[in-house]
């Protein structure tokens, strides 16, 4: 059993980009759906896939660029025992404008960028570069 979802979803993505894997599968939540997309959207990973057999899997295609995987690193912010706010003025670039935020915002699952166009801010779930 997992506690933490969205620790898991991070800690799959970057294990199999280490090994090359060309593609991760976890358990369907709405919520992994909403930070996979909001990857995608970043670039950080090609393609997300629901399937929806007996329960649900969501399949994740990882994106390289040369040979080389584009997630080179994350670190998990908030954590269940320990939550992590950040309005939209204290919303700063990670690793020098190479990597970035992700927050879950009253709007949905957004990046810091886009957050800033949004003028909201929320939980901070993780860095990645």
């Amino acid at each position: 059993m997992v506690t933490d979802p969205i620790s898991d979803l991070i800690t799959r993505l970057i294990n199999a980009s280490r090994v090359h894997k060309e593609t991760v599968s976890l358990p369907f939540s709405q919520m992994k759906f909403a930070v996979a997309n909001a990857l995608a959207k970043e670039g950080y990973i090609a393609e997300v896939d629901k399937k929806s057999k007996s329960g649900g899997a969501l399949s994740m295609t990882l994106a390289y660029k040369a040979g080389k995987p584009v997630i080179s690193g994350v670190k998990r912010i908030s954590k269940p025992s320990r939550r992590m706010y950040m309005g939209m003025r204290d919303i700063k670039p990670v690793k020098r404008g190479y990597g970035l935020v992700m927050l879950s915002t009253p709007t949905g699952i957004l990046s810091g960028k886009e957050a800033q166009k949004q003028r909201v801010g929320g939980e901070v779930l993780f860095e990645i570069w």
